[in-house]
């Protein structure tokens, strides 16, 4: 083989490395919280892909601590029915618990200045002024359906699992939102569910071992949707990493 042709297929090596890596960080830094939809399908068989390659992710001696409930059509508007009635009903706190605590139950800097903010971004793209209740609460109702998402997932976990599986549980989340800006989706990860597990529970005929871990939201961006154009702030790497030598 002539030095020509060695030279050459190290530089088409190399654009094709270089290829794939362009194609992994783009789908990591365009995916973003998208909180309005375009009703358009998204094929069974797309959603399937995509669990399929987030099944790849990694957990501790493969115990793959997830069970994924897919939601489209009539089963969604059903369930989506009913939690927005459980969140309009002024005694929900009471009635609705949470199954485990997502947020902090105190907050301290800098968690609560970066939740403030992203909070108040997005009211402000909205118009949304920080005494109107009402329009907060109306916004936050839209979690309950999906943001009008073709499809939406509930995520559950069994309750014998532990801390290290729920750190597993993280990975897989990120890696079906990657799989689905791959293929020209967008997602919503939602916290708000884990307060009506028993109506999610209902619906799904959830085993009394599993307990909902989060929701999400998978479809089309509405390109015109004003919130979606929220772009969020990340600490640069010298902020939150320590080099040693």
């Amino acid at each position: 083989m002539s030095q020509d042709t060695l030279a050459g297929k190290q530089v088409a090596a190399e654009a094709a490395s270089q290829q794939a890596v362009d194609c992994v960080d783009r789908a990591i830094l365009t995916r973003r919280s998208v909180r309005a939809f375009l009703d358009t399908p998204v094929p069974r068989e797309t959603v399937e892909e995509i669990l399929a390659v987030a099944s790849r992710a990694p957990s501790g001696t493969n115990t793959q601590p997830w069970h994924v409930y897919v939601l489209a059509g009539d089963a969604k508007a059903r369930l989506c029915a009913d939690l927005l009635t459980a969140y309009e009903d002024p005694e929900r706190d009471s009635k609705y618990l949470e199954e485990y605590p997502y947020y902090p139950r105190s907050w301290v800097n800098p968690y609560l200045d970066r939740r403030r903010k992203v909070g108040w971004d997005l009211y402000g793209l909205l118009e949304i002024s920080r005494e109107d209740k009402a329009r907060m609460h109306e916004q936050h109702a839209r979690n309950f359906r999906f943001f009008d998402a073709p499809v939406g997932m509930i995520f559950t976990i069994d309750r014998i699992m532990e801390l290290g599986s729920w750190l597993d549980y993280g990975m897989f989340l990120q890696s079906i939102m990657v799989a689905a800006r791959a293929r020209g989706l967008d997602t919503c990860p939602q916290a708000a569910f884990t307060q009506f597990h028993k109506i999610i529970g209902d619906h799904l005929r959830l085993p009394g071992e599993e307990m909902v871990v989060c929701g999400m939201s998978l479809g089309y961006a509405d390109p015109e949707a004003i919130e979606n154009r929220l772009s969020t702030e990340r600490e640069p790497v010298s902020g939150f990493a320590r080099f040693l030598s």
